[in-house]
This record gives structure tokens, C-alpha cells and sequence, in this order.
């Protein structure tokens, strides 16, 4: 009988399974704990407040995206832009969305820095303007 041995990083405890292989042979593979570390309780609330910052913070600031594409709607309707010219705001739209998403969207303790930049912005009174860095966007290409 032949070991085979693999680590499964998210294995919660020690398994044992026992299967035929293609030839007969029968193969007894083993499943090793996670020896990782877990994070502390304390660790895990701050991800939870940073999360939490974060997505509020991703909510207001993706309504203000979508009020431009309201008004844009509203312009259409109101004969002040074309189509066409409705059609470049909403992709203006979405590469803002974009940028914000990527800054907003990270998970585990990476959402502990995105928090501490919004805290840091904030102290020093400023406020990204992702609409306006979506135009800077489009006039670099």
C-alpha cells in the first residue's frame, strides 16, 4: 500500500481516507490539520469595524456615482445631451465604480488599511472625488 500525504491549508482536523486506485492498488490519503495561527477575537472585531467603515463608506460614495447617471437620464430627457453623449457618462460611470470598487473591495486585514487611508483622508479633510479622477482617467489614456 503506498502513503500519499497533502497539506490542506483549510482542513480543520486530521482525516483519513482510504480508496481503491486505477489499478487496484489501494491509496490511503491524509488530510494534516491547518497549523496556522487564528487571529484573536480583538483582531477579528477590528476587521469586522474596518469592513463595516469601508462598505458604508463604499455605499455613499457609489449612491453620488449613480446620481450623475441620474442626472445624465434626466439631461437625455430634457434634450441637453444625446445619446451618445449619455453613453460616455455612463462609462465615465463605470470606471469610476471601477477605482472605487478596487479601493473599497479588498478582504481580511486588507480592509484594516483601506479603513485606516479613509481615516487618514478624513484627518486631513480630504475626500476622494472618483468622479473627478474618472475624467483625469479618460484624459490620460
Amino acid at each position: 500500500m503506498a502513503l500519499i500525504c497533502w497539506s490542506a491549508t483549510r482542513a480543520a482536523a486530521s482525516a483519513s481516507r482510504v480508496s481503491p486506485h486505477h489499478d487496484g492498488v489501494t491509496v490511503s490519503v491524509v488530510a494534516e490539520a491547518d497549523h496556522r495561527v487564528a487571529p484573536s477575537s480583538s483582531e477579528k472585531a477590528k476587521r469586522r469595524e474596518a469592513r463595516a467603515a469601508v462598505d458604508a463608506y463604499h455605499q455613499k460614495q457609489l449612491r453620488a456615482l449613480l446620481e450623475h447617471v441620474r442626472e445624465g437620464f434626466a439631461q437625455l430627457d430634457a434634450g441637453d445631451i444625446n445619446e451618445f453623449q449619455l453613453d460616455d457618462l455612463i462609462h465615465r460611470y463605470k470606471r469610476a465604480a471601477k477605482h472605487l470598487w478596487l479601493f473599497c473591495e479588498s478582504s481580511g486585514g486588507q480592509s484594516l488599511h483601506a479603513a485606516t487611508a479613509l481615516m487618514t483622508m478624513r484627518d486631513r479633510g480630504e475626500e476622494r472625488d472618483w468622479w473627478a479622477e474618472s475624467a483625469r482617467a479618460r484624459d490620460e489614456r
